[in-house]
C-alpha cells in the first residue's frame, strides 16, 4: 500500500476512537508545554545568575594585568558594550583605633555607575565623585576597621608609607565576603599609589560570546590575557551546567512516565480495535504494514500534541518574559541574585526544541508494546478471539 493510504488509515483510527485519542494527546499536549516553559525559566535562571555576578562588578570579561600602552577606546568590538579601565594595588587602610588590609581600587565613578550596579548596593552615604578624596568601602571593611561615613581613614603602602588620607563617602553591602570584607574604591583622580596594575572589566551585549570576546581582544598590543566570566567564576559555570542536567533529568523522568501512559492507553487503543488489525492481517496486510499502521498513529498524535504544547507554552513564556518573575524573596541571600531577583524566561533551541523531540522520541517507544502484540498474533487467532 502506498504511504499516504496509511496515514489516512491511521488518522480514521485515531478519529474513530477521539476519546482516547483526546485523552492521550492532553497526556502529551500538557507534558510538553509544561517542559518549554520550565526550560525557558531554566534558562531564564542561568542569564540571572550571569547577569548578577558580572554585572556587579567583575564584567564578562576581564583582564587582570593590562598593558599601559592599551585604554579603555581600544576595547571595542562587535559584541562589547563598554569597558572600564582600572587601577588596583595592596595596602593597608587605618583608621584611628583599628587596621586592615585592603585590595584597593581606583575607578572612574562615572563610567561605573554606566556599567556596573555596586553603587546601587550602597547601605550608608553615597557613591565616589569625580574630583574628591572619597573612600568608598565595604560593610565587613568597615567594621574591621570601626570606621563610618564622614569618618578619615589613611592608606598606607606595603613599604608602610602614607599614601594618602581619604573620608568615608559611603559604605557599599553585596552579601558577598570577598567584596564586602576587602575592597575599597577611591577616584581615579584622586589614585595615591604611582606603582599599581591596571586592570579591565569589559561588558557585552546580550548574546555575545565571553570566550569568543576574551579571545579576540588577547590579540591586542601587549599580548594581554583577557579571560571569560566562565574561566574567573568556574563555581558559575559549574552551578548552570548542573541547572541544564538537572532539567534534561526531569524531562526524560516526565516523557518516560508519560511514555508509559501513552503505551498502557495503546494497548487499551489497539485492543478495542483488534477485530480490524486481524481482518488487515486476514486481507495480507504484512507485519511490517501493521508495525507502520500503529507507528503512524502514535507519531502523528504526538507530533500534534507536542506541537500544539509547545506553542502554547512558548506563547506564556513569551508573555511573561515582559514583566520577569520577581523571585527577590526567595534569593535576597544568594550571591548570584546579589543585584537583581528578577527572571526573564528565554527561548532556546534547547527549551522550545528538545521537549517536543523528547516527546516523539518516547512516543515511539510506548508504541513498541502495542506494536509488538499485533504482529506476533496471528489473523485466525485475532478472529478467533472474538
Amino acid at each position: 500500500m502506498r504511504p499516504g493510504l496509511w496515514v489516512r488509515l491511521a488518522a480514521r483510527f485515531l478519529q474513530r476512537s477521539w476519546r482516547s485519542t483526546l485523552v492521550l494527546g492532553l497526556m502529551v499536549f500538557a507534558a510538553t508545554g509544561a517542559l518549554v516553559f520550565l526550560s525557558s525559566l531554566a534558562v531564564g535562571t542561568n542569564d540571572a545568575m550571569v547577569r548578577n555576578s558580572v554585572g556587579l562588578l567583575a564584567g564578562h570579561v576581564l583582564c587582570r594585568d593590562l598593558p599601559p600602552g592599551v585604554r579603555a577606546a581600544d576595547l571595542t568590538g562587535r559584541g562589547i558594550r563598554g569597558a572600564l579601565v582600572r587601577r588596583e594595588v595592596a595596602a593597608t587602610l587605618r583608621s584611628a583605633t583599628r587596621w586592615s588590609p585592603v585590595e584597593l581600587v581606583g575607578v572612574d565613578p562615572e563610567a561605573e555607575k554606566r556599567f556596573t550596579a555596586l553603587w546601587r548596593k550602597t547601605a550608608a552615604g553615597r557613591y565616589l565623585e569625580g574630583a574628591s578624596h572619597d573612600l568608598y568601602l565595604g560593610q565587613g571593611l568597615a567594621r574591621q576597621l570601626a570606621a563610618g561615613v564622614g569618618q578619615s581613614v589613611e592608606i598606607v603602602a606595603a613599604d608602610r608609607s602614607l599614601l594618602g588620607r581619604y573620608t568615608v563617602c559611603g559604605i557599599f553591602r553585596t552579601g558577598i565576603p570577598a567584596l564586602d570584607g576587602s575592597l575599597a574604591f577611591v577616584p581615579l583622580s584622586a589614585w595615591p599609589a604611582a606603582d599599581a596594575r591596571r586592570t579591565a572589566a569589559v561588558f557585552l551585549e546580550d548574546g555575545a560570546v565571553a570566550a569568543a570576546v576574551a579571545a579576540a581582544l588577547s590579540r591586542l598590543p601587549g599580548s594581554p590575557r583577557f579571560e571569560a566570566w566562565s574561566d574567573f567564576m568556574p563555581d558559575l559555570k559549574q552551578l548552570i551546567d548542573l541547572n541544564y542536567v538537572s532539567m534534561g533529568i526531569v524531562m526524560v523522568l516526565v516523557f518516560a512516565v508519560v511514555s508509559l501512559g501513552i503505551a498502557c492507553a495503546f494497548v487499551i487503543f489497539i485492543l478495542k480495535n483488534l477485530r480490524e488489525h486481524g481482518i488487515l492481517k486476514a486481507m495480507g496486510v504484512r507485519p511490517v504494514e501493521s508495525a507502520a499502521l500503529i507507528l503512524a498513529q502514535v507519531t502523528g498524535l504526538t507530533l500534534a500534541a507536542a506541537g500544539t504544547g509547545a506553542a502554547v507554552g512558548a506563547g506564556v513564556v513569551l508573555l511573561v518574559a515582559r514583566t520577569g518573575i520577581d523571585l527577590g524573596a526567595l534569593t535576597s541571600h544568594n550571591p548570584y541574585f546579589a543585584v537583581s531577583g528578577i527572571i526573564y524566561p528565554r527561548l532556546t533551541s534547547y527549551s522550545l526544541g528538545v521537549p517536543p523531540l523528547l516527546a516523539l522520541v518516547f512516543g515511539l517507544l510506548a508504541a513498541v508494546w502495542p506494536v509488538a502484540m499485533v504482529v506476533r498474533q496471528r489473523a485466525a487467532e485475532i478472529l478467533r478471539s472474538l
